[in-house]
């Protein structure tokens, strides 16, 4: 989930029974369906609408099962752990706050989960690695710091996509549809209220 400061503040959890308020997000649908997750209050951190979710997984179906999947900007962490509800075979978050991964690692030990991985670190450092390839990434960075089209674009040319592998981004809608690179072509894009999400896939063959 985005935030509009990528770094984010080192903003300490509520304390245990504080009303949760806007930083609490449900998890929509598969095993921990209406488990509802809070999250720290980190300036910015903006979870996906329940709807665009929903939306989303629909979209994905049968993808998400067995998937590995990669969690970019994590900040509530509502996309990735959506997915493995869903089934995902791994979900790796990556987030560089300290209040949002430590939150992560506690969600997934409370949840009994061991097919997630949290990891501090700027997207950007993160893309600088060798690339293993993920079924499903998942980019919401920071509305305002047009990031979206660059980070995909460094996805996909370090290999961080499998072939037959898909992309989910989420901008503002005022931005309007995201640039993609070659190959690459929106399967499905729509808009909810600010938010406009976007689901990318390799151009299929014979397609201009």
């Amino acid at each position: 989930m985005a935030r509009k400061n990528p770094g984010g503040r080192k903003t300490a959890m509520p304390p245990e029974g504080a009303s949760g308020g806007r930083h609490v997000v449900r998890i929509i649908g598969g095993e921990w369906r209406g488990r509802k997750i809070r999250f720290p209050p980190v300036d910015g951190i903006r979870p996906t609408p329940d709807r665009v979710r929903e939306t989303l997984f629909n979209w994905l179906q049968s993808a998400t099962a067995g998937s590995r999947c990669l969690d970019l900007y994590a900040g509530s962490g509502a996309l990735g752990l959506e997915a493995l509800s869903r089934g995902a075979r791994e979900v790796v978050f990556v987030d560089l706050d300290a209040a949002v991964t430590r939150h992560l690692q506690e969600r997934l030990r409370e949840f009994g989960c061991d097919r997630g991985q949290v990891v501090r670190m700027p997207a950007e450092r993160y893309l600088e690695q060798p690339a293993v390839p993920f079924d499903v990434v998942f980019l919401d960075p920071p509305y305002a710091s047009g990031l979206a089209g660059e980070s995909f674009r460094r996805i996909v040319e370090a290999g961080w996509i499998a072939p037959d592998g898909c992309a989910y981004l989420e901008t503002a809608a005022s931005a309007g549809p995201p640039v993609l690179p070659p190959g690459w072509t929106l399967f499905r894009s729509k808009r909810a209220g600010e938010v406009g999400y976007h689901l990318a896939r390799r151009t299929p063959a014979g397609e201009p």
